[in-house]
């Protein structure tokens, strides 16, 4: 246990008030002189190639330059239609509170699938289960109960992302992969969602599938009032998500970022995301961005540089990809072989139900309060084992505390 505890009962509630979970997971994470996230010490050893490697079409399709705006831009705005993630994301207030780092952290995440080691993804899994789990409540709008964890949830994030990357590689980039490829890219994207708490029997596998997916799903999306405001605010990225950028970047970007991003949306979603735009547009804030693109596909450093900029967390697992840095072995991993080997050897699907027990018993964690600005529990302490050891730890000892 990372929190003092002498072992007598009546010292553990005043041990946890004086010691909270920032500070427990503060004393996980490795202090360093200057040091700055994207910056030269921010860097990664990788024991291995994690779950897909150099020649996998996943890190093709990833590579391209459109990953850090358009893509997760138009993912993390369309997630906001479904109305149950919509709420658990409202409830934290965090997409208005701490934007560049709500991002940051989301494409910290999904680049360290890519690239990051086995043991070390494997823990960030556990990580991110945990922090997910704070995310609870009651749907204000439905009245359904809302979790960050629920399945279907997850579902929705998990699709909607890789579908607009491969959505953005298509649009602003080469263009459409050969069948057989994106065959193997809906099939690695089941591998990637085997690190959240998703059912995988539900997963599409091919674009027939894939289009399939989002006609079952039409029905059961709605925009509410907070999914058009964050939407507005998100797709405002260059203001709200990128304040690293030059000023004369932002200023000649903003505008073209946003109608780009408006571009790609299904004309049906349009409506319910408060956003319209004409066909030529569309075609002209296309255009624009692909010569932009052509560069900094040719020049991986380049890409660097605005990657530090607008994510400078995901950098460490984007060099690998964009530099072809090798790990120190060439061997890949399924997820299973890697949950037995390394990390909690429960699923997420099952850490999940165990984390509801806790909840339901009245020991689980205390949900996140609105516009909160508690400790972040970085992702970074995968790196290490006994790091991520000390974080969970902290996390269990606060557990200790009936759930509100």
């Amino acid at each position: 246990m990372s929190c003092p505890f002498t072992g007598n009962p009546s010292d553990l509630n005043e041990s946890l008030e004086n010691h909270s979970l920032g500070d427990m997971a503060a004393e996980a994470a490795p202090t360093k002189k200057s040091f700055r996230r994207g910056g030269k010490d921010d860097t990664l050893v990788r024991e291995d190639e994690g779950f897909f490697g150099p020649d996998s079409i996943t890190w093709k399709v990833w590579s391209f330059p459109g990953f850090a705006l358009q893509a997760f831009a138009r993912a993390v705005t369309l997630e906001h239609l479904d109305p149950d993630l919509v709420a658990a994301v409202d409830a934290s207030g965090q997409v208005y509170k701490r934007t560049p780092v709500r991002y940051d952290r989301t494409m910290e995440y999904f680049a360290a699938v890519l690239t990051a080691d086995a043991q070390t993804m494997t823990r960030m899994s556990d990580i991110l289960m945990k922090v997910h789990d704070r995310s609870f409540g009651v749907n204000p709008v439905t009245g359904n109960n809302f979790e960050a964890n629920n399945p279907d949830s997850q579902l929705w994030i998990h699709v909607t992302a890789w579908h607009s990357m491969l959505y953005i590689y298509e649009k602003f980039g080469p263009g459409k992969l050969p069948r057989d490829e994106e065959n193997e890219y809906w099939e690695q994207m089941a591998v990637s969602a085997a690190f959240q708490p998703i059912r995988q029997e539900d997963l599409p596998r091919t674009r027939g599938q894939v289009q399939k997916f989002f006609d079952d799903w039409r029905p059961k999306l709605s925009a509410s009032e907070a999914a058009i405001r964050n939407t507005d605010h998100i797709l405002d990225g260059f203001r709200t998500i990128e304040p690293d950028l030059p000023n004369w970047f932002i200023w000649l970007g903003r505008p073209v970022l946003r109608r780009s991003i408006i571009a790609t949306y299904p004309r049906w979603m349009r409506p319910m995301l408060g956003v319209k735009q004409s066909r030529l547009m569309d075609s002209l804030s296309i255009a624009v961005w692909k010569p932009f693109y052509k560069v900094l596909d040719n020049n991986p450093k380049l890409f660097l540089w605005l990657l530090k900029r607008i994510c400078p967390r995901a950098v460490r697992y984007m060099e690998p990809l964009l530099l072809k840095t090798p790990a120190k072995t060439p061997r890949v991993y399924t997820p299973e072989v890697a949950r037995r080997m390394y990390g909690n050897p429960l699923t997420p699907l099952e850490q999940r139900e165990e984390l509801l027990k806790k909840r339901q018993g009245g020991v689980g964690q205390k949900s996140y309060g609105h516009n909160h600005t508690d400790e972040i529990l970085e992702f970074a302490n995968a790196d290490d084992l006994e790091a991520t050891e000390k974080v969970l730890d902290a996390i269990e000892e606060v557990e200790l505390r009936p759930a509100g």
